[in-house]
């Protein structure tokens, strides 16, 4: 039976057809590797996510960790789960070499990643956040701060976190206002509290590795007095070994609506509760130079926004897999022309609203595995491109599809898990079947790292229009060179997409025409929307060029999905368009007291 977390054939189909991965290993970076070597790497992550992450689950959902004694304590299964993870090297997937990893390329780590998210987001969410936390310290730590706590991440034995919000500011991280004091021996005491952090405590690993922003005393306001520290939970010896309890306590834990696998923290920093070296105040160690935190911590929260859009995929996506086996082989009811209630009844698949649910989901989830590959695809170029022009026209169309990555999956694959629960009936809306519950969990992905709306305002108001609009400008020319390739195949949908496209620069200029801010971003989440909708749609026409001639059941299906998104979905960018050409001032003009 075919797995219901992923389809490898997409996968397959997305790297080595459409984004040619396998073309990568002719570049230094990945010349040690082969389809051989990338073809193992999804096979074990598939496996390990089947047989390890995927039956504990319900499990994670049902006992959500709790706060005992000051501890906390999980699902018993978590623990041998991660072992397993951590044995399987896949920590070091997409590491360079000079710390010990294997150097895969970003596009194949993440679809192995996103076997993992599919098949238990809460327990894959302790050692993912982990390779973020990695990822920024060698980009932006010293040789020691690797040797000390990246090598140690990578084997395992230590996990990391990111430490932004705090109890007053959640996404206004101007008013972070956690102290970072400097001390006569180069290190910093942190004191204050920060909220929602996803794995803050627990006791899977020998330590944890707290990146934490704060400020210092004579700091300027806002974010640009933001600098950051690694804050481990216990302080580590030259020799490698642990040291003393630092100042950092777990306070509480926040129970959520799902995504229940992973601890979700208050952490307390510097109140005494420890005193090491005899002093209260949590030991930090500063990241690269004071009041550049927000700079460098971009690095781990853009990673972060992709890594968001792909779980959003993956829980898509296992819902969408989920549901179509459940078409297939629940029956109920009988075709139209066939009153004989003595008839046979026939799989509810052959009900054509059924199918239309099932399109819906597959164009929305096929849609968004490939913007988040293709995303990834570009961290590739950025990374390992021979020409520098090329990796500086990679990083730039990053720049403009991030927000894209992290919201249009967070919305529209949700959308596909709420479908797969219609798709189910009442059955979908209890917990004998998981739909309900990647529901739940999907829910978050609108919310963390960023919420929708302030993606749309990074779109809109910045990514847009920065640099003269050379963003929007490039991702223009992608989107023409793929209309032009599509007509030479002579398919139809290359000119409605060229109809779409058009009007992505026209409203953008029209919406900054007075430079206005209030009037531009009054309907940023609208802009995001059409806009997002516009890539999917471009996307799906550039697979349908890859596909070429094929005819087999795989590529009939990619054809029925792209036929939908087109007749279904990309019309409703058109009321969206209109609505932002005509600068409509309705909730900009509301009073606050009349809601």
């Amino acid at each position: 039976m075919p797995s219901q977390l992923l389809s490898r054939a997409d996968l397959d189909f997305l790297l080595y057809d459409w984004l040619r991965v396998e073309d990568l290993t002719t570049r230094a970076r990945y010349a040690d590797h082969s389809r051989e070597t990338f073809d193992g790497a999804l096979d074990l992550s598939a496996a390990v996510a089947e047989d390890h992450f995927a039956p504990h689950a319900a499990r994670n959902d049902a006992e959500e960790p709790q706060f005992v004694d000051g501890r906390v304590v999980l699902n018993p299964e978590v623990a041998p789960a991660l072992a397993v993870f951590n044995e399987t090297g896949l920590l070091q997937a997409g590491m360079p070499s000079e710390v010990g990893g294997m150097q895969l390329p970003a596009s194949v780590t993440m679809a192995c990643f996103a076997w993992f998210q599919a098949a238990n987001i809460g327990t894959a969410g302790y050692p993912f956040l982990t390779v973020g936390n990695a990822n920024l310290l060698i980009a932006h730590g010293t040789q020691e701060q690797i040797d000390t706590y990246v090598r140690p991440m990578l084997e395992g034995r230590f996990y990391g976190t990111m430490c932004l919000s705090e109890p007053q500011a959640g996404s206004s991280l101007a008013d972070v206002a956690v102290r970072a004091v400097p001390q006569a021996d180069g290190t910093y005491r942190l004191t204050g509290n920060k909220m929602w952090i996803s794995g803050g405590d627990h006791e899977l690993t020998e330590n944890i590795v707290h990146l934490v922003l704060a400020r210092t005393p004579e700091a300027p306001p806002g974010v640009k007095g933001l600098s950051l520290f690694i804050v481990p939970k216990f302080l580590v010896n030259a020799d490698g070994s642990l040291g003393e309890r630092n100042d950092v306590v777990l306070a509480g834990l926040n129970h959520k609506m799902g995504y229940r696998g992973i601890t979700n923290t208050l952490l307390n920093f510097g109140e005494g509760a420890h005193r090491p070296g005899g002093e209260s105040g949590a030991v930090g160690y500063l990241v690269g130079d004071e009041n550049r935190g927000l700079a460098y911590m971009f690095h781990m929260m853009n990673e972060a926004r992709i890594g968001v859009g792909v779980s959003a995929v993956a829980l898509g996506y296992t819902g969408y897999l989920r549901s179509l086996e459940y078409a297939r082989t629940r029956t109920q009811g009988r075709p139209l022309r066939d009153r004989d209630p003595s008839s046979v009844q026939i799989p509810i698949i052959e009900h054509t609203d059924v199918r239309r649910m099932l399109l819906a989901q597959k164009s929305y989830v096929e849609g968004g595995l490939a913007l988040s590959l293709y995303c990834a695809a570009l961290l590739d170029e950025q990374l390992t491109a021979p020409a520098d022009d090329a990796r500086t026209a990679a990083g730039r169309l990053l720049d403009v599809l991030t927000p894209i990555a992290k919201s249009w999956p967070s919305q529209w694959c949700l959308e596909a898990n709420s479908l797969a629960i219609q798709v189910h009936g009442g059955y979908g809306y209890t917990r004998d079947y998981e739909v309900e519950r990647l529901y739940r969990d999907n829910r978050l992905n609108q919310i963390h790292e960023g919420t929708h709306g302030i993606q749309a305002l990074d779109l809109l108001g910045r990514k847009m229009i920065q640099d003269n609009g050379a963003g929007l400008q490039l991702l223009l020319a992608r989107m023409t060179a793929t209309i032009e390739r599509a007509r030479a195949d002579g398919l139809d949908a290359a000119d409605v997409l060229a109809a779409a496209a058009a009007r992505i620069p026209a409203t953008t200029m029209a919406l900054w025409a007075d430079a206005d801010p209030d009037v531009a971003l009054a309907n940023a989440t609208a802009y995001l929307e059409a806009v997002g909708h516009v890539v999917v749609a471009w996307l799906w026409l550039d697979q349908l060029v890859a596909l070429g001639d094929r005819q087999d059941s795989f590529a009939q299906g990619k054809r029925a999905a792209a036929a939908y998104f087109f007749a279904h979905e990309l019309p409703r960018t058109g009321p969206l368009f209109d609505l932002l050409d005509a600068r409509d001032r309705t909730v900009l003009d509301t009073d606050p007291a009349v809601l």
